[in-house]
């Protein structure tokens, strides 16, 4: 009998990682697509993409690596 129970929590937990693949894909597409809409309009894409990463980062995070890059830009005599 537990052996039923354990196959039956399988499956839905195979059937839930399915559905929320399947989701996964349809956000997927849809984040392609406002690029594509992007782009078409005239926007950098790759730059949208980096100011979305620098987004994510806590400010103090952001500020930190912004310094750093700057301290390495000026001392390839970048700047």
């Amino acid at each position: 009998m537990s052996d039923n129970i354990a196959a039956d929590q399988l499956r839905l937990l195979i059937e839930r990682i399915e559905r929320l693949e399947e989701e996964k894909k349809g956000i997927g597409d849809d984040i392609k697509d406002a690029y594509g809409e992007a782009k078409a309009t005239g926007y950098d894409v790759k730059i949208m993409r980096q100011l979305i990463r620098l987004r994510k980062l806590p400010p103090r995070d952001r500020q930190e690596m912004e310094a750093i890059l700057q301290t390495y830009l000026a001392a390839l005599g970048m700047e």
